[in-house]
């Protein structure tokens, strides 16, 4: 791992320990992984050796981290789908009730949680459509190449052109949500409950943290590790062809 010179979205690709690092100084991992260390910290006014220090203080060979990056492209999709999409199907419901339940109760004191409540619900509502042109088009395609590779068969053309097209739209979607979760994670000071929460108010905030820690695990594994190998993997055909 080159900290100086490789992409943070690589890093983390590499080593998914380093996500808690980059999360700790608030830069994206994620929806902004390919930038360098230098240029995340520039943006942030931050000091870059701060960081390098701390990703070379992780110890060596740890185990205990997945390796996503070596995970053949069709159980990864398998993976975010069965994981990641299940997680936002499940949870998203839940976190809405709580949230109406806060703008009713504590909404005439704090009056920040109806925009909130407000992006949060945007965001499960594009996230479930998100989600289903994944499981619908691209993710199926995804295996198609997988398939293709392994049986030396052609691969079938796309109604899309070429994957660079449907990755480039989530790509944008997954950028769409990072702003609204950056923007709610302002709003509650990093989902800090005020001192006069009750304990419904104080799981909220939990709920939604863990909604976007989640989430960025979740674009991170698409941006950075099954993105850039489909679309290498769909170059390889063209070089048969």
């Amino acid at each position: 791992m080159n900290t100086k010179k490789d992409f943070i979205g690589n890093m983390v690709a590499e080593d998914f320990r380093t996500a808690a690092i980059f999360k700790r100084h608030g830069i994206d991992f994620c929806c902004k992984g390919g930038r360098t260390i230098e240029e995340a910290c520039n943006n942030k006014k931050l000091d870059p050796e701060k960081i390098y220090e701390e990703l070379e203080a992780l110890p060596k060979n740890e185990g205990s981290s997945i390796d996503f990056n070596s995970w053949p492209l069709d159980l990864l999709t398998d993976y975010i789908e069965k994981t990641h999409h299940r997680y936002v199907e499940e949870k998203a419901p839940v976190i809405k009730v709580f949230l109406d339940k806060l703008c009713k109760v504590h909404g005439g004191r704090h009056p920040e949680l109806f925009e909130i409540n407000t992006l949060f619900n945007q965001s499960a509502h594009d996230l479930s459509a998100h989600m289903k042109k994944e499981e619908l088009i691209l993710f199926p395609f995804v295996k198609k190449m997988v398939t293709a590779k392994i049986s030396g068969q052609p691969l079938p053309y796309p109604v899309f052109n070429t994957v660079e097209n449907p990755v480039h739209m989530m790509e944008h979607e997954h950028t769409v949500e990072g702003d609204r979760f950056r923007k709610m994670a302002e709003i509650t000071n990093e989902y800090l409950p005020p001192a006069d929460a009750c304990n419904t108010y104080k799981v909220a905030f939990a709920m939604l943290q863990d909604f976007e820690n989640d989430l960025h695990k979740h674009i991170h594994l698409e941006n950075n590790i099954l993105f850039p190998k489909a679309i290498r993997l769909e170059k390889e055909f063209a070089v048969k062809s």
